[in-house]
């Protein structure tokens, strides 16, 4: 059984169906406004292993995550382009969705948008309306009271006097994107504004647009229902938006909103905060522009403990790519050990699950607070101590079954060892040197090529009658 630490506790808790048979969970999904970047796919990497090791391990998973296509945002963008917002929030919608595959990410089974749940939300604002937990401003838009629910700053473990509640009356926060440790009423309904544009509906308050904060509890309520088992997102998160978003849940419909509450720290690249400034904000396309793979961020992405700060760095791609190959090298010297064997696949380990084997080390660190970086350690280790070649064919199978329970739990895509790939002309021609200097017998400079092909992250390797470039 997985188990996990809770936000809200302070403490490591077994994940648990209330059903005992599918586990019910929401994730806060992207705000499609721009290409996402790589801090924000730490989150859904993790999350997706997340649920990759909660199948894996036997319970069935209904997975909601939404996109929000109406916020500040979304909106000051599409008016900048001349876009019309269902327009503009599309070509990003597609784009998340593209990198979210190539990162070999799950899709959700429910993935519901804001837009698509205006009337939900409506009501959800109503029902806090006729039970006192809100009140319309002056200018039409509805605002939820926080001094009304005695529990506000339970998740993120915040002191009712720092709050200060008694002073929020007389303050408001109505945008969607405000400071962190803002304690005002938030905005659940926004009257209607110029700078909106067409952007608005109809409402028993006037024309206007739901707050961010509503839209999640709104969605999560529909499909998940008052009480349900695990709510995840980025640590940035916690407050005030989930802290909100268990204010407004509870207040509207009861229940315990989410039972547990999960969360992902933030990336570092090289060590700093990732912004525009700096330049280190990266995509995947830019990734790719450099060379590096989806299947190499996923590596990194996964391979860290979730509850850690990951410093992101170039170099560490580099050793992703050095690590997948060595992986894919031992899954391929199996494959050849058992050459009538069905390749394992996600589904069928799902259904016909193996014994983990010399891998259960592995798979008790995922189960212990997902702990990646251990389980792939454990991975490495089991490894070193395997020759596929001296295995019966028997024994081969269940060792790569077991070995790929772990890669599949992880998400990790391994690429054909023997596969060609694109070699630019540049590190084409420092091998070509290279092997002329060894046909000479020129060692020295044999030697000096292949660190400098090194250092551009490539290995040869030499044949009788040729080389092969990788990825080092």
């Amino acid at each position: 059984m997985l188990n996990l630490f809770d936000t809200q506790s302070g403490a490591i808790k077994p994940v648990q169906a209330e059903d005992g048979k599918t586990l019910r969970f929401y994730c806060c999904g992207p705000t499609v406004y721009a290409a996402a970047h790589i801090g924000n796919f730490r989150t859904f990497v993790v999350q997706d292993v997340f649920r990759r090791v909660v199948e894996l391990g036997g319970l069935r998973t209904k997975h909601v995550r939404n996109i929000t296509d109406v916020d500040d945002k979304t909106i000051r963008n599409s008016q900048a382009q001349g876009k019309a917002l269902n327009e503009y929030t599309a070509i990003w919608t597609d784009k998340f969705h593209t990198d979210c595959k190539a990162l070999n990410c799950l899709p959700p089974h429910v993935e519901p948008s804001a837009v698509g749940h205006i009337a939900e939300q409506i009501e959800l604002v109503k029902l806090l309306m006729e039970k006192g937990h809100a009140y319309q401003s002056e200018d039409g838009s509805v605002y939820f009271r926080i001094s009304s629910y005695p529990d506000y700053g339970r998740l993120a473990h915040l002191d009712r006097q720092e709050l200060d509640l008694g002073k929020t009356a007389n303050t408001r926060a109505d945008a969607d994107e405000y400071e962190k440790d803002s304690v005002a009423d938030f905005v659940l309904w926004k009257a209607r504004r110029p700078e909106d544009g067409p952007n608005y509906w109809p409402s028993p308050w006037g024309e206007g647009r739901p707050g961010w904060h509503l839209e999640c509890s709104a969605m999560s309520h529909k499909y998940l229902g008052d009480t349900f088992d695990l709510h995840s997102g980025g640590v940035d998160l916690i407050f005030p938006h989930h802290e909100n978003e268990i204010a407004q849940s509870r207040c509207a419909c009861g229940g315990e909103s989410a039972r547990h509450w999960f969360h992902v720290t933030h990336l570092l690249v090289d060590g700093a905060k990732m912004s525009k400034s700096l330049g280190n904000m990266y995509t995947l396309d830019q990734l790719a522009e450099m060379g590096y793979s989806p299947a190499a961020l996923r590596y990194v992405l996964a391979g860290a403990y979730y509850r850690r700060p990951l410093n992101f760095t170039l170099s560490g791609m580099k050793d992703a790519t050095s690590a997948l190959n060595k992986l894919a090298r031992f899954d391929k010297e199996l494959a050849k050990a058992c050459p009538a064997a069905k390749e394992p696949t996600y589904r069928d380990l799902i259904k016909n699950r193996p014994e983990p084997g010399v891998f259960q080390p592995a798979w008790d660190s995922l189960e212990d607070d997902l702990n990646t970086p251990e389980a792939l350690g454990h991975v490495f280790s089991a490894i070193k101590s395997i020759k596929p070649a001296e295995l019966t064919p028997a024994e081969a199978e269940a060792t790569r079954r077991a070995f790929r329970l772990i890669i599949e739990a992880l998400g990790l895509q391994l690429p054909d060892p023997d596969a060609e790939i694109d070699v630019p002309a540049d590190i084409r021609a420092i091998a070509d040197e290279r092997w002329a200097a060894r046909q000479q017998k020129d060692w020295a400079k044999a030697d000096a090529l292949r660190g400098r092909l090194a250092e551009l992250g490539w290995a040869m390797k030499d044949g009788k009658d040729g080389y092969k470039l990788t990825k080092a």
